[in-house]
């Protein structure tokens, strides 16, 4: 892990099921810490990040440059409750949030709908991984 990574989130992203090549959708990425590490592990892969907040996409943007131009993260103000793909995106293998109130049971209804939108944008054997966990828990995507 870089500098200025803090240990709960080295935690979490070392523990993600990850490999060279996949496609990982980030829901809450704040300032785009976890992306950034993400999309150093993964190689060719890519990393969409996406965030309601303008300030924090514009944050995450600026300390993201190299691996914007590289084109293995994107960066999207969205909250996950209002996220659609685009015509050019595919399907992704792994999505992960952290401290998100639409996937921590703090909102249900909101819930409800971010999992119905995740659902749509992964790949038929994607995984859904939240914070909860020891660091982290998977959500069974079957089941909801």
């Amino acid at each position: 892990m870089r500098a200025g990574v803090s240990l709960r989130i080295a935690d979490f992203v070392s523990t993600l099921p990850l490999r060279e090549g996949l496609r990982v959708l980030e829901i809450g990425c704040g300032p785009g810490v976890a992306a950034r590490e993400i999309s150093l592990r993964i190689g060719n892969g890519f990393v969409l990040a996406i965030d309601r907040s303008e300030k924090a996409i514009r944050l995450a943007r600026a300390a993201s440059q190299h691996e914007i131009e590289s084109g293995r993260l994107e960066f999207r103000q969205s909250s996950i409750e209002q996220f659609q793909l685009t015509s050019g995106d595919g399907l992704f293998d792994v999505a992960f949030a952290m401290r998100v109130g639409a996937l921590d049971g703090r909102h249900p209804e909101a819930g409800k709908l971010a999992i119905k939108n995740i659902k749509s944008a992964l790949k038929p054997a994607g995984r859904l991984f939240v914070d909860g966990g020891n660091p982290l828990r998977e959500i069974s995507l079957g089941e909801t």
